[in-house]
């Protein structure tokens, strides 16, 4: 069991080590996966700061709690996108749906039940 657990978190966090290069390396077309278009230079800007922030402290906080098999350094990873997943919960009730608008959610509720199930498995002395 903590053998897959920690292999579905690696798995999450090499995607969203893609996800964070990507963003770094040109996040205007990045951003395109995620209905985002820069207007400038300060949009590119802070699409470049912080969706590869978000992503690469998600990717790295989750490569380290899967080979450690530490819950606790999979904390900030969780929190992370569970406020994502407020934020679109909120959207979905205040604007309405979009095409796919499933997809990012599902993503993150999968990212979500995996790293809380992780840090109850993982609580204490790691297995």
């Amino acid at each position: 069991m903590n053998f897959i657990l920690a292999s579905l978190i690696a798995l999450g966090a090499l995607l969203d080590l893609v996800l964070g290069v990507s963003f770094l390396v040109d996040p205007a077309l990045a951003g395109v996966d995620f209905g985002l278009t820069a207007t400038g230079a300060m949009g590119l800007s802070a699409m470049r700061g912080d969706f590869t922030a978000f992503f690469l402290v998600s990717a790295i906080f989750m490569g380290w709690g899967a080979w450690k098999r530490r819950g606790d350094v999979l904390l900030p990873a969780l929190m992370l996108f569970a406020i994502a997943f407020t934020g679109r919960l909120v959207n979905l009730f205040v604007v309405g749906t979009y095409d796919g608008w499933w997809q990012p959610m599902t993503v993150e509720a999968l990212h979500i039940a995996v790293l809380a199930f992780a840090m109850l498995q993982w609580r204490g002395n790691p297995a």
